[in-house]
């Protein structure tokens, strides 16, 4: 206890530390875990299927070229019938990263293993210097 009681200062930096090391990691879990560049790696050479889980009017303003629009709400009744080889990769995008990790559960409880949300959704992808298709 005297240890603990002298040397408080150490254990307050270790304890600073373990957590400036955890925040990148619990951050990245709330955007998913692809990179734009890995993204069009997937797309470019393994043929990602692209799946926007953005609204109509979300995905009507600008959206990766070739990808499909399936709403989240709709994506689980919906998925299967888009998407029929459960083999090819999926790059889940939304507008930040979010609907697109809860779209990447849905698609792995289906049977799409290799399904990656996109980490920070189409701003990412935008700040990226990415093209970017209007409907």
């Amino acid at each position: 206890m005297k240890f603990i009681i002298d040397n408080w200062y150490l254990i307050l930096i270790a304890v600073a530390s373990g957590v400036m090391l955890l925040l990148p990691a619990l951050r990245g879990a709330a955007g998913g875990s692809l990179s734009a560049a890995a993204a069009v790696h997937l797309i470019n050479r393994e043929k990602a299927v692209v799946i926007d889980v953005r609204e109509a009017e979300e995905f009507a303003a600008g959206r990766i070229n070739a990808a499909k629009n399936l709403p989240l709400n709709q994506l689980e009744e919906k998925l299967a019938a888009t998407v029929k080889n459960k083999q090819l990769p999926l790059v889940l995008v939304c507008a930040s990263g979010a609907r697109a990790v809860r779209a990447e559960g849905i698609a792995k409880k289906l049977g799409y293993e290799k399904a990656q949300a996109l980490a920070g959704g189409m701003k990412a992808w935008r700040d990226a210097g990415l093209p970017v298709e209007k409907a």
